[in-house]
Protein backbone atom coordinates (compact mmCIF):
# COMPACT_ATOMS: atom_id res chain seq x y z
CA UNK A 1 0.00 0.00 0.00
CA UNK A 2 1.19 3.48 -0.75
CA UNK A 3 1.40 6.25 1.37
CA UNK A 4 -2.04 7.46 0.67
CA UNK A 5 -3.63 4.40 1.01
CA UNK A 6 -2.52 4.03 4.50
CA UNK A 7 -3.58 7.74 4.81
CA UNK A 8 -7.29 6.11 3.44
CA UNK A 9 -7.51 3.36 6.23
CA UNK A 10 -6.52 5.55 8.72
CA UNK A 11 -9.12 8.14 7.58
CA UNK A 12 -11.53 5.46 8.04
CA UNK A 13 -10.61 3.75 11.59
CA UNK A 14 -10.64 7.81 12.76
CA UNK A 15 -13.86 8.11 11.10
CA UNK A 16 -15.65 4.59 12.43
CA UNK A 17 -14.26 5.50 15.96
CA UNK A 18 -16.05 9.03 15.96
CA UNK A 19 -19.42 7.75 14.62
CA UNK A 20 -19.47 4.99 17.58
CA UNK A 21 -18.47 7.70 20.08
CA UNK A 22 -20.91 10.40 18.86
CA UNK A 23 -23.86 7.36 18.94
CA UNK A 24 -22.69 6.32 22.43
CA UNK A 25 -22.93 10.53 23.40
CA UNK A 26 -26.22 10.18 21.75
CA UNK A 27 -27.83 7.66 23.78
CA UNK A 28 -26.10 8.45 27.37
CA UNK A 29 -27.36 12.24 26.55
CA UNK A 30 -31.04 11.09 25.96
CA UNK A 31 -30.47 9.16 29.50
CA UNK A 32 -30.02 11.75 31.84
CA UNK A 33 -32.52 10.93 34.56
CA UNK A 34 -30.46 7.55 35.03
CA UNK A 35 -26.88 8.69 34.01
CA UNK A 36 -27.20 11.61 36.49
CA UNK A 37 -29.08 10.88 39.23
CA UNK A 38 -28.50 6.66 39.45
CA UNK A 39 -24.86 6.68 38.97
CA UNK A 40 -22.98 10.05 39.06
CA UNK A 41 -25.00 11.58 41.56
CA UNK A 42 -25.38 8.43 44.21
CA UNK A 43 -21.97 8.94 46.26
CA UNK A 44 -23.74 11.73 47.32
CA UNK A 45 -26.13 9.77 50.04
CA UNK A 46 -25.51 7.33 52.24
CA UNK A 47 -27.80 4.70 49.98
CA UNK A 48 -24.53 4.56 47.54
CA UNK A 49 -23.32 0.39 47.26
CA UNK A 50 -20.17 1.33 49.13
CA UNK A 51 -21.65 2.51 51.87
CA UNK A 52 -24.00 -0.53 52.50
CA UNK A 53 -21.10 -2.33 51.94
CA UNK A 54 -19.67 -1.03 55.16
CA UNK A 55 -22.87 -1.31 56.73
CA UNK A 56 -22.67 -5.70 55.93
CA UNK A 57 -18.84 -5.32 57.37
CA UNK A 58 -19.93 -4.31 60.39
CA UNK A 59 -22.88 -6.36 60.92
CA UNK A 60 -20.55 -9.77 59.94
CA UNK A 61 -17.58 -8.28 62.36
CA UNK A 62 -20.10 -7.09 65.18
CA UNK A 63 -17.52 -3.64 65.11
CA UNK A 64 -20.44 -0.71 64.82
CA UNK A 65 -17.74 2.26 64.42
CA UNK A 66 -17.01 0.72 60.73
CA UNK A 67 -20.58 1.15 60.10
CA UNK A 68 -21.02 4.46 58.14
CA UNK A 69 -23.16 7.25 59.17
CA UNK A 70 -25.60 8.72 56.99
CA UNK A 71 -25.28 11.65 55.46
CA UNK A 72 -25.71 13.59 51.91
CA UNK A 73 -23.85 16.51 49.96
CA UNK A 74 -26.17 18.89 48.26
CA UNK A 75 -24.92 20.26 44.63
CA UNK A 76 -25.78 23.77 43.49
CA UNK A 77 -25.58 25.82 40.39
CA UNK A 78 -24.29 29.26 40.36
CA UNK A 79 -23.94 29.18 36.15
CA UNK A 80 -26.96 29.87 33.66
CA UNK A 81 -25.65 27.32 31.38
CA UNK A 82 -23.59 25.02 33.74
CA UNK A 83 -26.32 22.21 33.69
CA UNK A 84 -26.29 22.31 29.41
CA UNK A 85 -22.55 21.98 28.91
CA UNK A 86 -22.17 19.40 32.02
CA UNK A 87 -24.43 17.66 30.60
CA UNK A 88 -23.14 17.94 27.12
CA UNK A 89 -18.82 17.05 28.33
CA UNK A 90 -20.34 14.16 30.81
CA UNK A 91 -22.06 12.48 27.50
CA UNK A 92 -18.89 12.21 25.83
CA UNK A 93 -16.68 11.46 28.67
CA UNK A 94 -18.61 8.60 29.35
CA UNK A 95 -19.01 7.55 25.35
CA UNK A 96 -15.36 7.67 25.51
CA UNK A 97 -15.03 5.47 28.25
CA UNK A 98 -17.48 3.00 26.99
CA UNK A 99 -16.33 2.89 23.47
CA UNK A 100 -12.30 2.07 24.19
CA UNK A 101 -12.53 -0.91 23.23
CA UNK A 102 -13.98 -0.28 20.04
CA UNK A 103 -11.67 2.25 19.40
CA UNK A 104 -8.69 0.41 20.37
CA UNK A 105 -9.64 -2.65 17.65
CA UNK A 106 -9.89 0.03 14.83
CA UNK A 107 -6.61 0.74 15.58
CA UNK A 108 -5.77 -2.52 16.02
CA UNK A 109 -7.35 -3.18 12.40
CA UNK A 110 -5.20 -0.57 11.57
CA UNK A 111 -1.80 -1.70 12.52
CA UNK A 112 -1.63 -5.73 12.91
CA UNK A 113 -1.90 -5.85 8.74
CA UNK A 114 2.08 -4.81 9.48
CA UNK A 115 3.12 -7.55 11.88
CA UNK A 116 4.26 -11.04 11.87
CA UNK A 117 2.51 -13.47 13.46
CA UNK A 118 3.89 -13.88 17.03
CA UNK A 119 3.82 -10.14 17.19
CA UNK A 120 0.00 -9.82 16.54
CA UNK A 121 -0.64 -12.44 19.14
CA UNK A 122 1.90 -10.38 21.63
CA UNK A 123 0.01 -7.13 21.13
CA UNK A 124 -3.41 -8.69 21.10
CA UNK A 125 -2.90 -9.74 24.48
CA UNK A 126 -1.74 -6.60 25.69
CA UNK A 127 -4.49 -4.87 24.16
CA UNK A 128 -6.98 -7.24 25.96
CA UNK A 129 -4.77 -6.88 29.02
CA UNK A 130 -4.66 -2.96 28.83
CA UNK A 131 -8.32 -3.00 28.10
CA UNK A 132 -9.06 -5.15 31.18
CA UNK A 133 -6.83 -3.16 33.28
CA UNK A 134 -8.62 -0.06 32.53
CA UNK A 135 -11.98 -0.71 33.20
CA UNK A 136 -11.07 -2.17 36.54
CA UNK A 137 -9.74 1.43 37.28
CA UNK A 138 -12.71 2.99 36.44
CA UNK A 139 -14.84 0.45 38.65
CA UNK A 140 -12.10 1.15 41.62
CA UNK A 141 -12.55 4.85 40.98
CA UNK A 142 -16.41 5.06 41.05
CA UNK A 143 -16.74 2.63 43.97
CA UNK A 144 -13.85 3.23 46.03
CA UNK A 145 -11.77 5.93 45.56
CA UNK A 146 -14.28 9.01 44.48
CA UNK A 147 -17.12 8.01 46.28
CA UNK A 148 -14.41 7.94 49.85
CA UNK A 149 -13.39 11.33 48.10
CA UNK A 150 -16.47 12.96 48.28
CA UNK A 151 -17.99 11.64 51.80
CA UNK A 152 -14.55 12.91 53.52
CA UNK A 153 -14.59 16.31 51.47
CA UNK A 154 -17.61 17.24 50.51
CA UNK A 155 -19.28 16.51 55.20
CA UNK A 156 -15.74 18.08 56.18
CA UNK A 157 -16.32 21.29 57.94
CA UNK A 158 -14.06 24.27 59.97
CA UNK A 159 -16.85 25.25 62.12
CA UNK A 160 -20.46 24.46 62.44
CA UNK A 161 -21.05 27.92 61.18
CA UNK A 162 -19.84 26.98 57.30
CA UNK A 163 -22.08 24.98 55.58
CA UNK A 164 -20.87 23.10 52.59
CA UNK A 165 -22.61 23.77 49.43
CA UNK A 166 -20.59 21.91 46.79
CA UNK A 167 -20.88 23.67 42.89
CA UNK A 168 -21.94 20.91 40.04
CA UNK A 169 -18.80 22.43 38.20
CA UNK A 170 -16.41 21.25 41.17
CA UNK A 171 -18.69 17.83 41.62
CA UNK A 172 -18.53 16.98 38.06
CA UNK A 173 -14.72 18.07 37.62
CA UNK A 174 -13.50 15.96 40.56
CA UNK A 175 -15.47 12.88 39.59
CA UNK A 176 -14.34 12.68 35.89
CA UNK A 177 -10.92 13.34 36.62
CA UNK A 178 -10.90 11.10 39.46
CA UNK A 179 -12.71 8.20 37.58
CA UNK A 180 -10.33 8.60 33.79
CA UNK A 181 -7.07 8.97 35.77
CA UNK A 182 -7.90 5.74 37.92
CA UNK A 183 -8.10 4.20 34.61
CA UNK A 184 -5.15 5.07 33.25
CA UNK A 185 -3.26 4.27 36.27
CA UNK A 186 -3.94 1.11 36.34
CA UNK A 187 -2.46 0.52 32.72
CA UNK A 188 0.72 0.07 35.22
CA UNK A 189 0.89 -2.93 35.25
CA UNK A 190 0.32 -3.61 31.54
CA UNK A 191 3.48 -1.11 31.08
CA UNK A 192 5.43 -3.25 33.11
CA UNK A 193 5.01 -6.31 31.74
CA UNK A 194 5.72 -4.82 28.09
CA UNK A 195 9.00 -3.37 29.17
CA UNK A 196 9.37 -6.84 31.31
CA UNK A 197 9.69 -8.84 27.89
CA UNK A 198 11.44 -5.89 26.52
CA UNK A 199 14.37 -6.34 28.87
CA UNK A 200 14.13 -3.01 29.54
CA UNK A 201 12.88 -3.97 33.25
CA UNK A 202 12.74 -7.08 35.52
CA UNK A 203 11.47 -8.31 38.54
CA UNK A 204 14.24 -7.90 40.98
CA UNK A 205 15.04 -4.62 39.65
CA UNK A 206 11.59 -3.40 40.69
CA UNK A 207 12.09 -5.20 44.18
CA UNK A 208 15.49 -3.21 44.52
CA UNK A 209 13.39 0.22 43.88
CA UNK A 210 11.16 -0.30 46.00
CA UNK A 211 11.51 2.38 48.48
CA UNK A 212 12.16 4.72 45.80
CA UNK A 213 9.33 3.56 43.88
CA UNK A 214 6.88 4.32 46.97
CA UNK A 215 8.18 7.64 47.12
CA UNK A 216 7.61 8.51 43.70
CA UNK A 217 4.14 7.03 43.45
CA UNK A 218 3.36 9.26 46.14
CA UNK A 219 4.83 12.14 44.10
CA UNK A 220 2.78 10.55 41.53
CA UNK A 221 -0.46 10.95 43.79
CA UNK A 222 0.54 14.17 44.86
CA UNK A 223 0.08 15.90 41.38
CA UNK A 224 -2.80 13.57 39.85
CA UNK A 225 -5.16 14.44 42.47
CA UNK A 226 -7.73 16.98 41.76
CA UNK A 227 -7.74 18.79 45.85
CA UNK A 228 -4.50 18.67 46.85
CA UNK A 229 -5.58 17.35 50.17
CA UNK A 230 -3.79 14.64 52.40
CA UNK A 231 -7.42 12.44 52.49
CA UNK A 232 -7.81 12.01 49.05
CA UNK A 233 -3.64 11.32 48.44
CA UNK A 234 -4.07 8.20 50.11
CA UNK A 235 -6.58 7.16 48.71
CA UNK A 236 -5.03 7.85 45.15
CA UNK A 237 -1.72 6.53 46.66
CA UNK A 238 -2.69 3.30 48.11
CA UNK A 239 -4.24 2.07 44.78
CA UNK A 240 -0.68 3.00 42.68
CA UNK A 241 0.99 1.21 45.51
CA UNK A 242 -0.45 -1.89 45.37
CA UNK A 243 -0.33 -1.60 41.70
CA UNK A 244 3.11 -1.63 41.78
CA UNK A 245 3.77 -4.50 43.89
CA UNK A 246 1.16 -6.55 41.57
CA UNK A 247 3.58 -5.22 38.42
CA UNK A 248 6.13 -6.69 40.36
CA UNK A 249 4.41 -10.14 40.47
CA UNK A 250 3.96 -10.31 36.89
CA UNK A 251 7.08 -9.34 35.33
CA UNK A 252 10.15 -11.39 34.37
CA UNK A 253 13.57 -11.71 35.23
CA UNK A 254 16.47 -11.18 32.76
CA UNK A 255 17.45 -14.76 32.91
CA UNK A 256 14.03 -15.85 32.33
Amino acid sequence: MTFWDHLDELRGVLFRSAIALLIAAIVIFFNKSFVFDTVIFAPTNSDFILYKWFGQLATFTGIAAMAPEPFSVNLINIELSAQFFTHVSVSLTLAFILTVPFIIYQLWTFVSPGLYEKEKAAIRKAFAFASILFFIGILVGYLFVFPLTVRFLGTYQVSDWVQNQISLKSYISMFTWLILIMGVVFEMPALAAILSRLGIISKSMLRKYRKHAFTILIIVAAVITPSGDAFTLFIVGTPLYLLYEFSILICRDIDQ
